[in-house]
């Protein structure tokens, strides 16, 4: 789709923060070509509007927070990953607290919502952020890299120094299918102690095994198991097309991510941003342009595939 897209009609949910332990009702609206994606702390008098920008992030501890001023909104990048997923490009979201209601610790019940909303196509073209030049953030053994490719791709290298997770990786290439069908049902995760510590210090105080999959000393806690054999890899994709949405555009690039979180989502994003060398916007034409990451894309010629 070369068009920017928003819902046809409203959609709300409710439920607990993760963190926050809050229960908090959020409204998606449809919003005009060009909008972007803007949250609205509506129980704030007078409400305070927040865009879903690289450049509004203020934190980057367990979830990723935007924000202005006093104001913030946590926890946004399942919702964004959907919202992405759904190929929605403008969207006011309208929240009474400060977290996004962590639902069942994926992005499933937002994208159903979606879909059940509907989708409403502009007349307006979309820009799409294509890579040109390699760029790379690395913080210790953690390392996260975007580079040129025809499509849109991620591929995460998961490791953790624990017996029921170990390593995993997996790669997706980006398609709202792809996305839809074998990612956004994917949880997140924690381990136990990590989980009691962060409770006893006022964090996580919504999780449960209700929103999260909990990792004991012995494996997964919860009595249904895991939805996928490597849903933690899963998971960490599905974390990162909602941080990575926050450049501002479509993306056109392979990153590739060793041991990334939030955090140095937020660095590689920023980091591209600040060099406009590495990168180039290109507004398709439906003659150029006529499905998702073609590889025949005349403006695209010079990338590997």
């Amino acid at each position: 789709m070369i068009f920017q897209q928003t819902l046809r009609n409203k959609a709300t949910f409710s439920g607990i923060g993760l963190h926050t332990g809050k229960t908090i009702t959020l409204t998606l609206r449809p919003a005009e070509a060009g909008t972007g994606i803007v949250f609205h702390r509506i129980d704030l008098a007078p409400a305070v509007s927040i865009e879903a920008h690289a450049s509004n992030v203020v934190n980057t501890r367990l979830s990723t927070t935007i924000g202005r001023g006093d104001a913030s909104v946590s926890t946004i990048e399942h919702l964004m990953a959907a919202l992405y997923g759904c190929g929605i490009d403008n969207a006011h979201v309208d929240i009474d607290g400060p977290e996004v209601p962590i639902m069942d610790g994926s992005a499933a019940p937002f994208v159903a919502a979606i879909a059940k909303a509907g989708v409403k196509v502009s007349g307006k073209a979309r820009k799409y952020l294509v890579v040109k030049k390699p760029v790379t953030v690395v913080e210790g053994d953690k390392k996260a890299t975007i580079i040129p490719s025809r499509h849109y791709k991620i591929s995460f290298d998961m490791q953790f120094a624990h017996p029921a997770v170990k390593s995993q990786f997996r790669s997706l290439e980006f398609s709202q299918e792809s996305f839809i069908g074998d990612f956004a049902a994917a949880r997140t995760f924690g381990f136990l102690a990590e989980v009691e510590m962060m409770k006893s210090h006022g964090l996580a105080l919504g999780g449960s095994l209700e929103n999260a999959v909990v990792i004991g000393d012995n494996g997964v806690i919860n009595p249904e198991g895991l939805r996928f054999q490597d849903e933690f890899v899963r998971h960490k994709i599905l974390d990162s097309v909602g941080d990575l949405s926050l450049a501002g555009h479509r993306l056109i690039g392979h990153v590739k991510a060793t041991k990334s979180g939030h955090d140095l989502n937020h660095k590689l994003v920023t980091e591209l941003l600040k060099r406009p060398d590495c990168y180039t916007l290109i507004e398709f034409t439906p003659q150029a342009f006529n499905a998702p990451f073609n590889i025949g894309i005349p403006e695209l010629s010079w990338l590997e595939a």
